[in-house]
């Protein structure tokens, strides 16, 4: 391998934590195996972000400034990524595992006939191969798969890596992107997104999450409010999303979000290895489930085995003490 290009996703202008992540993982990796690592920032405020990015590490960082790539769409970013891929000569794409990553990983293997691993967990050098880890049969095993051909693209999970900051002298180069709008095939005309003001759930440093153990509105308060104190996201489990108590974009899981706090409370919630698949990466997991068997507890580092409706009234209470003080 002669080089790597991360691409640099930015969200509600901002630089996505996992992206650093990713970033901070292959600078460690061209290090010790001596290949060139590059960035790529696509949108027309990439200039906005090179600084941010340029403190990682990366040799070069390329900007792809195109207007319309001022919000996602597969086919714009597939074009432009395809762009950057050949200025840059990387046999190898990387990036965090992004919603946005996610819908067009496909398309880019294919376009590229690339060898793709996609969520992984962790990600080597093994006698000149990338080799990594994935989750597999929702995360009761890990996978270890090698990419033999070039190109690669590999999309790693959040929270996998720490980022972690290297200054260096980085080159900026501004990539020309011509698109026609006639050649588009498809339109975005609205954008939905989370009820503006709240935390990104997959960037946020702390996650409360409810389970099947909140019943009611007066669960849902206090779940919510135990993030506020703590100035985190709201998480849930699927069946407290199907009953309505919080909005799908909170789900967490297999069939959700996978989100890597530093603190993750798991609020009611049995541990069911489907929504653990999407939280297991968290740094410090805090249960709290009336039954001292729940499968929670095996992944835990803390805890409270007691009614959720009693516990955190109390855990409130003293977190806005301490805070107080």
């Amino acid at each position: 391998m002669e080089k790597v290009l991360c691409y640099i996703a930015v969200q509600d202008g901002k630089v996505k934590r996992s992206a650093l992540e990713v970033l901070s993982r292959f600078r460690e990796l061209a290090v010790a195996h001596d290949f060139g690592l590059e960035a790529v920032l696509l949108g027309p405020d990439a200039d906005d972000h090179v600084a941010t990015v340029a403190a990682y590490g990366p040799g070069k960082i390329l900007t792809v400034k195109e207007d319309s790539l001022v919000r996602h769409s597969n086919q714009l970013y597939v074009e432009a990524l395809v762009r950057a891929i050949d200025v840059s000569g990387a046999g190898t794409l990387a990036m965090a595992s992004t919603e946005g990553a996610k819908d067009v990983l496909g398309a880019l293997g294919v376009r590229l006939s690339a060898s793709v691993l996609p969520d992984v967990s962790s990600v080597d050098v093994v006698d000149g191969a990338w080799e990594v880890t994935r989750p597999v049969m929702a995360a009761k095993r890990l996978a270890r798969t090698r990419a033999l051909t070039t190109p690669s693209i590999i999309s790693v999970r959040s929270g996998a890596y720490s980022a972690s900051e290297s200054a260096a002298d980085v080159e900026v180069v501004d990539v020309p992107l011509e698109v026609s709008e006639d050649s588009l095939r498809m339109t975005i005309r609205e954008v939905l997104g989370a009820v503006t003001g709240e935390i990104d759930l997959s960037e946020a440093g702390v996650v409360v999450a409810a389970g099947r153990g909140v019943k009611d509105e007066e669960g849902t308060r206090l779940v919510r409010e135990l993030a506020s104190v703590l100035g985190g996201a709201v998480g849930a489990t699927r069946a407290v999303v199907e009953s309505n108590l919080f909005p799908a974009t909170a789900q967490i899981g297999q069939t959700g979000k996978v989100v890597s706090p530093e603190l993750y409370f798991a609020v009611g919630i049995s541990g069911a290895i489907q929504h653990v698949a999407g939280m297991s990466n968290s740094r410090v997991i805090v249960a709290i489930n009336k039954d001292a068997d729940a499968p929670i507890f095996r992944y835990s580092s803390y805890g409270v085995v007691g009614d959720l409706y009693k516990i955190l009234p109390l855990l409130i209470d003293q977190l806005r003490t301490v805070q107080t003080r």
